[in-house]
């Protein structure tokens, strides 16, 4: 039904489109040499013609969107994430919360609170490693990362990829390679004070994690003005 509907839409595009270039079309004829009836005729004509043109094209539009909206909304549902399956998660030590810009030394080697930067990052899959020190500011915000090896085959990549698009209130996902990874361990996630590691990519124990964490943080800002992080 969905991918009917996209069909639908797109056709109802063609149909609109269609007709602007007919009412183009008898703008042209409509000439000089004509006499005041006939140009009057074919003003009509082309009024019309535009008038059920704008009409389609609005309808196509609306239904691009609502079809965009649905499946966005359905795809990346927080709730899907809810397996019921059992996750080892370590709390961890709180190590304060205050602002700075110099470099921090954790106390974690991958830490999950503690002094950091004012800055935050913008949601989504990372390709390079960003600094600790901004990190840490999203897990401050209820941010989930997932950290895993630069080296993870494709589909593990794609999979996190899919994962960072999941959004809860104004908190996402991050996926972000790091080679502080602990030997034995392919993945690390992490919510603030709190860890888990897996020796392998566990899509249900990830997506567990996510729903268990995320929008837990200190600092909970409205989605309303932490549009996609990076923001505070």
């Amino acid at each position: 039904m969905a991918l009917l509907s996209i069909y639908i839409s797109g056709f109802i595009l063609l149909l609109s489109l269609f007709g602007y270039g007919y009412a183009s079309k008898l703008n042209k004829e409509n000439t000089s040499r004509l006499k005041k009836n006939e140009k009057a005729v074919l003003n009509r004509k082309a009024r019309r013609v535009r008038l059920v043109s704008h009409f389609m094209l609005c309808i196509s539009l609306l239904m691009g969107v609502v079809f965009l909206a649905q499946n966005f909304g359905n795809k990346y549902d927080i709730e899907s994430l809810n397996y019921n399956v059992p996750i080892a998660v370590t709390e961890d030590g709180y190590y304060g919360a205050d602002h700075t810009t110099d470099p921090v030394q954790y106390a974690m080697k991958i830490p999950t609170s503690g002094i950091h930067s004012p800055h935050d990052l913008k949601f989504g899959f990372y390709k390079n490693k960003p600094p600790y020190e901004e990190l840490v500011h999203n897990l401050e915000h209820g941010d989930i990362i997932i950290y895993y090896r630069a080296e993870a085959d494709s589909a593990t990549l794609d999979q996190l990829e899919y994962l960072s698009k999941f959004r809860e209130a104004g908190a996402g996902v991050l996926a972000v390679p790091n080679e502080d990874i602990p030997d034995g361990k392919e993945i690390v996630v992490t919510a603030w004070t709190h860890t888990m590691e897996l020796p392998a990519f566990n899509e249900q124990a990830v997506g567990k994690f996510i729903y268990d964490f995320i929008n837990k943080g200190p600092e909970q800002i409205p989605a309303g003005i932490r549009r996609g992080g990076g923001t505070m």
